[in-house]
């Protein structure tokens, strides 16, 4: 994204470069048919599910005034929205958790007033929504999202972590409570004695736990050894609604007398019950705020608008990681802009509004490059059988395989096609096919595996297009309408959803990665192995002082010592090969280290480790 303080300018960019693929964006989900299910239904869940929780915690924070149907509204409602005319459509939007606070501090703040009282709390958010819309209006026009570029990978995924956290503390947290009374319940109920409570509280954990272990296991089906092929893909493309079904038919299963509320389920109102939809018409009674209290509404509104430009950017932003690689221009401004015409329109018919979530917007990417390495495997594999049925070799299959990759990549409209092609054959592989007579002869599936293979040869790329952001926005909108059916899950189900979407999120972290290597056994860690005999850069301090003693004897006194000026100048260029990150092979050259020190330069595997480094 170039940098663009003008004003206007920003939006302008990202309005011409979005509106040149906006017709590929729908032809490109509708060109996958039917697989473009799994990844709608799996982004779903994890949109529905947290804004239910977070309905019912606004439900009591707010004493009724805010529920689920209302957070799910607006999920809905903003959802759909953005990915009609929003910028990027693998953004997902939703009620977070932080606006759930700044909901809870501003009605803790407004019922204790009496110029206010609970009765005027929505029509006083109004204002605030209103006030918040305007900040982001000069953010976007005024080109804030410029600075996007100065924040770093490690701003972005400490942020994603701190969400993770988050969910999984509001998971523990969900779990422990399933032992106590609940507020707002009577203690004298049969089922909160101290036995039944206990019961509650085991039962629930065995719900938890269950769901994570399973939704876990069913993400990795495609690698199981059991079941074909196609059993296997579907349990991986819709494992984890599945086992939010499973479980919640487990807790249902008959057990003698147990009393009714045994386990908790979620609770809200019905969309069609009475209040539920006197907060629509708020827009009536903003007129009857105290003009002193419409000008304060701009404090909170100064910090919704900094959580929500940083919130927003940053959901974008990891949805949009180099690893994806992504064709499509990105949209900082303008959809920033577009966030704060829903702010107004969330703010005036009163519901809290909808902003960038993480961690959904990147599992919905991960989970588009997904289907997009289903779609190009499945053209691959029909390439790679038909060439080796007609006998031929190794190269052959390999050039084929290139140029059907190449066909079935979509060009964009206002660039040239895509250069990038398959990943380079094993070498496992060509040193099987070299050990045969001739490495032109056909070749077979015993040299080349065809299902292991291709997925180590396909790059990583995502399916760009905005059919699952909207469908699975309708679905959450139609949740409301299904209420009735919703409250049926059990609570303790959620939690256990809740740490799955913590532990989903962790992979790709390059941080939380490094973290886990503090805790991993040297002989584990990412480094390739080196011959016997080879020299060991790893002690990068020693190296220093052997340069720092060789610049020393420079001065003057390189005579006193009988050691050979072409050895320091080994350990110089090893060292300093070490020390800069992208310096080793061709600024000091990789035959001199191998003519000096007779060992061979090896890399680390970048795509592990996330950075630039030799071992020699």
């Amino acid at each position: 994204m170039e940098e663009s303080f003008v004003p206007f300018g920003g939006i302008k960019n990202d309005i011409k470069g979005r509106l040149k693929c906006y017709k590929q964006d729908w032809t490109s989900g509708l060109s996958a048919g039917f697989r473009i299910l799994a990844p709608t239904t799996y982004i779903f869940f994890a949109s529905a599910i947290p804004v239910i929780s977070f309905g019912e915690q606004l439900e009591r924070d707010t004493d009724g005034v805010l529920t689920a149907v209302q957070t799910l509204a607006s999920t809905a409602l903003c959802g759909i929205i953005h990915s009609i005319i929003g910028g990027q459509p693998l953004l997902i939007l939703g009620v977070a958790e932080p606006t759930v606070i700044m909901y809870r501090f501003m009605f803790d703040f407004a019922k204790n007033r009496p110029d206010l009282g609970s009765q005027l709390f929505l029509a006083w958010t109004g204002w605030v929504c209103v006030w918040t819309a305007i900040l982001l209006f000069l953010l976007a026009i005024l080109g804030a999202c410029s600075i996007i570029n100065r924040f770093t990978r490690l701003a972005g995924e400490l942020f994603g972590l701190l969400i993770a956290m988050l969910f999984m503390q509001q998971a523990i947290k969900g779990l422990v409570e399933e032992f106590h009374i609940p507020e707002r319940e009577n203690p004298k109920s049969v089922k909160f004695q101290p036995s039944w409570r206990f019961a509650n509280g085991m039962f629930a954990m065995v719900l938890s736990f269950g769901l994570l272990f399973t939704a876990l296991r069913s993400r990795k089906a495609r690698s199981w050894r059991y079941a074909c092929g196609s059993l296997r893909g579907f349990v991986a493309d819709y494992g984890v609604p599945l086992m939010v079904l499973v479980w919640t038919a487990v807790s249902y299963i008959p057990a003698g007398t147990i009393p009714k509320g045994i386990p908790r389920r979620l609770f809200s109102p019905n969309p069609w019950s009475p209040g539920a939809y006197e907060n629509w018409t708020v827009v009536k009674d903003m007129l009857k705020v105290p003009v002193l209290y419409i000008i304060g509404a701009f404090v909170p509104a100064t910090m919704i608008a900094v959580l929500y430009y940083f919130d927003h950017s940053v959901a974008s932003q990891l949805a949009q990681q180099k690893e994806f690689n992504l064709r499509k221009p990105p949209s900082f401004h303008y959809d920033l802009l577009l966030l704060g015409f829903l702010t107004i329109l969330c703010g005036l018919i009163g519901i809290p509004p909808a902003n960038g979530v993480i961690p959904q917007s990147p599992m919905h990417t991960k989970s588009l490059a997904t289907l997009k390495h289903q779609l190009l495997r499945n053209g691959l594999v029909t390439t790679a059988l038909q060439f080796i049925h007609k006998n031929a070799s190794l190269g052959q299959v390999y050039e084929r395989m290139q140029e059907a990759y190449q066909q079935m990549q979509t060009p964009l409209i206002y660039q040239e096609p895509s250069a990038r092609g398959l990943k380079e054959l094993k070498e496992s592989t060509i040193q099987m096919a070299s050990n045969m007579e001739n490495i032109n002869v056909p070749v077979d599936e015993s040299v080349f595996d065809i299902e292991k293979e291709i997925n180590d040869l396909l790059p990583i790329e995502v399916k760009e297009q905005r059919l699952s952001n909207l469908l699975q926005a309708t679905m959450v909108g139609g949740c409301v309408a299904a209420m009735p059916l919703i409250k049926k899950i059990p609570t303790s189900v959620l939690w256990g959803y809740f740490a799955f979407m913590a532990i989903e999120s962790l992979p790709g972290n390059q941080f939380w990665e490094r973290m886990l290597l503090l805790f991993t056994a040297p002989s584990r860690r990412y480094k390739n192995r080196t011959i016997q005999n080879n020299c060991h850069v790893d002690d990068i301090p020693n190296h220093i002082l052997v340069c720092l003693f060789r610049d020393y004897l420079g001065s003057g006194r390189r005579g006193s010592f009988p050691i050979d000026d072409h050895a320091f100048g080994s350990c110089e260029t090893i060292c300093f090969a070490q020390v800069f990150q992208r310096g080793t092979p061709s600024r000091f050259g990789c035959c001199r280290v191998r003519r000096i020190t007779g060992c061979t330069v090896q890399p680390y595997n970048r795509r592990r480790a996330g950075y630039d480094s030799f071992l020699c």
